[in-house]
């Protein structure tokens, strides 16, 4: 099972930007489309943007869509989150996901069974 390590978190302001990435290691990620989730405190853990294998896919949640920009260097073995334009309700623990098996399709539902990192925390203040 691959690890993933999350790091970028922080505290910004409002309107800020923070870029957030994943480091990926025991296998590489080059045949795994990747993940962002994120969980605020008393909330459900909820899907924040995927990427497809080649990079050539990408899907958003509609609260963070022309705001966040996930990217990947397979050659780094690491996936990125570009946040811009934070909001107070961007506040949540961010982690990195992979499916279990390569060439799956990212689901956004949080309860399927994945790799998950440990989080990164991020904290947008008014």
């Amino acid at each position: 099972q691959v690890q993933l390590v999350e790091s970028g978190g922080g505290l910004v302001q409002a309107g800020g930007s923070l870029r957030l990435s994943c480091a990926a290691s025991g296998r590489t990620i080059t045949t795994y489309s990747m993940g962002w989730f994120r969980q605020a405190p008393g909330k459900e853990r909820e899907f924040v943007a995927s990427i497809f294998w080649t990079g050539a896919i990408t899907d958003y949640a509609d609260s963070v869509k022309g705001r966040f920009t996930i990217s990947r260097d397979n050659a780094k073995n690491t996936v990125y989150l570009q946040m811009n334009l934070l909001k107070l309700e961007d506040t949540a623990v961010y982690y990195c996901a992979a499916p279990l098996s390569p060439y799956v399709v990212m689901s956004t539902s949080p309860s399927v069974d994945r790799s998950w990192g440990q989080g990164t925390q991020v904290t947008v203040s008014s």
